[in-house]
C-alpha cells in the first residue's frame, strides 16, 4: 500500500493520523524529452510503489502532501494537483504490506491501523528531475526515477493510479496549463512545443500549436533570443504578471 512510515507504526492504532486515509504521489518528472516518474523499492523486497504517507490529525490536507513530496524530492513550494479519490473496495490487500513490516523487522496483529482499509487522495507534481536527489528512508532500498514507459508492476493499484495521473495531466495542460509551472520565466515557443509533445506523447504542428498558445493570451513576447545571428533568432516569451 502506500508508504506507511513504518518507522513510526509500532504504534498498532495509528492515534496521530487520520484513520482510513492516505495520500498517493504521482510526481512526474520531465526533461530534455523524457518523462519520468519517482518509484520507491522497500528494503528486503521486489515490492515497488508510489512515494505517500498519511495525513496528522491536526494537518491540512495539502499540507500533508507537500510533506510526502518534499521528503522524497528534497524539493520545497512544488505545484501539486489533486486529481482523484481512489476508494474502491477492490485495492484493499492487506498482504504485501504486511509482508514489508515483518521484513523489517515488525509482527503486525491483523487489527493494526495500517493493515486496514484506505482511501487514498491522489496529486501529481510536474518537476525537473535533473533538480532533484531522491531521497529513500531506511524501509526503502531505493528511491528511483523510471521512465513513463518502463514503469514496473507496483503494489496494489499504483500502476492506475499512474495512469489516471497521467490522463489528469494531460487534460490540464489545456485546461489549467500545469506545465506553465516547470517553465522557466523566458522561454521560447519551441521549448513550450517540446514540453507539451513530450507529455502528450505526440507530434504537434508548429504553426497550429503557436497560435493555439499565443490565443490563450496567457503570455507576451520579451525578445529575440541571442544566436549569434538576429535573423535566425527565436522570439522569447514570459508569462503575464
Amino acid at each position: 500500500m502506500e508508504d506507511r512510515q513504518i518507522n513510526e507504526a509500532n504504534d498498532p492504532a495509528g492515534k496521530t493520523y487520520m484513520p482510513g486515509l492516505a495520500i498517493d504521489a504521482v510526481v512526474f518528472g520531465f526533461h530534455d524529452r523524457q518523462l519520468k516518474v519517482l518509484l520507491m523499492q522497500y528494503k528486503k523486497s521486489e515490492i515497488f510503489a508510489l512515494p505517500g504517507g498519511f495525513i496528522h490529525k491536526d494537518e491540512n490536507l495539502d499540507t500533508a502532501a507537500q510533506r510526502v513530496v518534499c521528503q522524497r524530492t528534497g524539493l520545497k513550494d512544488i505545484y501539486l494537483e489533486q486529481f482523484h479519490v481512489f476508494g474502491e473496495i477492490a485495492r484493499f490487500d492487506p498482504a504485501p504490506l504486511k509482508n514489508i513490516m515483518m521484513a523489517n523487522g515488525l509482527v503486525p496483529g491483523d487489527d493494526h491501523w495500517l493493515l486496514q482499509r484506505f482511501i487514498s487522495v491522489g496529486y501529481y507534481a510536474l518537476v525537473d528531475f535533473t533538480k532533484v536527489t531522491p531521497m529513500p528512508d531506511r524501509i526503502f532500498d531505493n528511491c528511483a526515477w523510471y521512465a513513463i514507459t518502463e514503469i514496473p508492476k507496483l503494489m496494489q493499484d499504483h500502476n492506475q493510479i499512474i495512469q489516471k495521473a497521467l490522463e489528469s495531466l494531460r487534460s490540464d495542460l489545456d485546461n489549467k496549463l500545469v506545465a506553465f509551472n516547470l517553465m522557466p520565466v523566458e522561454f521560447t515557443m519551441n521549448d513550450l512545443q517540446t514540453l507539451y509533445e513530450t507529455i502528450l506523447d505526440k507530434k504537434l504542428l508548429r504553426p497550429a500549436f503557436q497560435r493555439k498558445m499565443l490565443g490563450l493570451g496567457a503570455f507576451e513576447r520579451v525578445a529575440k533570443k541571442w544566436t549569434g545571428g538576429a535573423h535566425k533568432a527565436p522570439y522569447l516569451y514570459r508569462f503575464r504578471k
